[in-house]
């Protein structure tokens, strides 16, 4: 139920505060200071970052962003995310986020093992790359992640859907081995069980661990380490705009995800007592 102590601790997304002060100071110094010369910079960070969870989580468009002084011009939210994003600064702070959040679990800062799958979601009329997945029978893109042990996001790649997930899970190595040194097991579905997978986690030295569904089960059964993937899908549903896939660019779309896991961890990072967000 919506109560004020939640409104108090999630932020009035309407009146422009997203994230609370605990949650900002976590990404103040994550921010890049302005380039050198030209303009100095007029944008509060903190209005920018509220603007860009405001989308993620209510799915508006972008010309619908309120006015300011809720937040800055949506010409300018939309100019600042496409440049944080061209210099890897989402990567960045999800990467950080990752390795505090797994430090302060008591864990190492680097997991040993990731769980990848991907979800197809259909696209609209922006255009981009897209393709037909015959198993989901749709139209549109799939979402390609790999997490750790309790769900943290460790990278996303965004292909068109009639990509075989054996086919594509070797860009998305590629992505999250350089970043986490210690990462020597991949747990994934029987879909990953062919020559192309395997050869991508080798080349990236790592090893794939096929879990399958047990035998004579029938409907829906939790499935020993795949479940944790399926529930980071779960967490990415709460946001609207991940219904489904409204960028023209699979890199903005990667972007979107990003962002939506960037949340959840701000969230569990400044208020580790209060794991679940109230819905709105």
């Amino acid at each position: 139920m919506w109560t004020p102590a939640d409104r108090t601790l999630v932020g009035n997304f309407g009146a422009g505060r997203a994230l609370t002060d605990e949650q900002f100071q976590l990404l103040a110094a994550l921010i890049p200071p302005a380039k050198p010369g030209g303009r100095p910079r007029t944008t509060d960070p903190r209005s920018l970052l509220d603007g860009l969870f405001y989308l993620v989580r209510t799915g508006c468009q972008w010309r619908h962003l309120p006015p300011p002084p809720a937040f800055p011009p949506w010409r300018t939210v939309y100019g600042y995310m496409r440049a944080f994003l061209r210099d890897g600064v989402w990567e960045s702070i999800r990467h950080h986020l990752v390795v505090l959040l797994r430090e302060g679990a008591g864990r190492e800062a680097s997991p040993t093992a990731a769980v990848v799958d991907t979800q197809s979601v259909k696209t609209t009329e922006s255009g981009g790359p897209r393709g037909w997945d015959a198993a989901k029978r749709l139209k549109g893109r799939k979402r390609h992640i790999a997490v750790d042990a309790g769900g943290l996001l460790l990278g996303i790649v965004v292909h068109a859907a009639n990509i075989q997930d054996a086919d594509g899970i070797g860009d998305l190595l590629k992505r999250v081995k350089p970043l986490y040194a210690w990462l020597r097991a991949v747990f994934a579905d029987s879909a990953y069980n062919r020559l192309a997978a395997l050869l991508a986690c080798f080349l990236t030295g790592l090893a794939l661990i096929i879990v399958r569904r047990l035998a004579g089960t029938i409907g829906f059964v939790v499935q020993p380490r795949r479940w944790v993937i399926e529930r980071s899908f779960g967490w990415f549903g709460r946001c609207r705009r991940l219904s489904k896939d409204y960028e023209a660019l699979p890199e903005v779309s990667e972007a979107m995800v990003t962002l939506a896991a960037i949340r959840l961890m701000l969230h569990r990072l400044a208020h580790p007592n209060r794991r679940r967000l109230p819905a709105p």
